[in-house]
């Protein structure tokens, strides 16, 4: 009974040395930074550094444009309340009487017409 239970120990351990063995050189392959794993993790934290140098960029412009735009909205602010104090003013102002068109020399009025340049006229002339 010994004997067989010395077998049966040593048989797992020899599969569990070829187990070792197997996963050793996985992991070997897993970590080589040309071809595995150890590869696309450089890649992708090399990645990571461009992408927070672009968004630490990407802040300081969206900040100097608020900050931008704050100012001209407060130049906005201030014309509108100008803008409002010139209407409200306007009010106060009487009604300006309606200018009546000049007769000719008969009594009609006169009346005025505009021409295109550079269009002939259908007339011939």
């Amino acid at each position: 009974m010994d004997l067989i239970a010395d077998m049966l120990m040593t048989a797992a351990t020899l599969g569990a040395a070829v187990y070792c063995l197997v996963l050793a050189a996985r992991l070997r392959r897993f970590t080589t930074l040309e071809t595995g794993m150890g590869g696309a993790i450089a890649v992708l934290s090399a990645q990571v550094d461009d992408m927070t140098r672009a968004l630490d960029k990407a802040r300081g412009v969206a900040g100097s444009a608020e900050r931008n735009l704050e100012d001209l909205t407060a130049r906005a602010d201030a014309l509108a309340r100008r803008l409002e104090l010139l209407m409200a003013s306007l009010h106060d102002l009487p009604e300006p009487k309606a200018a009546e068109p000049e007769a000719g020399e008969d009594g009609r009025r006169l009346r005025f017409a505009r021409r295109r340049a550079g269009r002939e006229r259908e007339d011939g002339e």
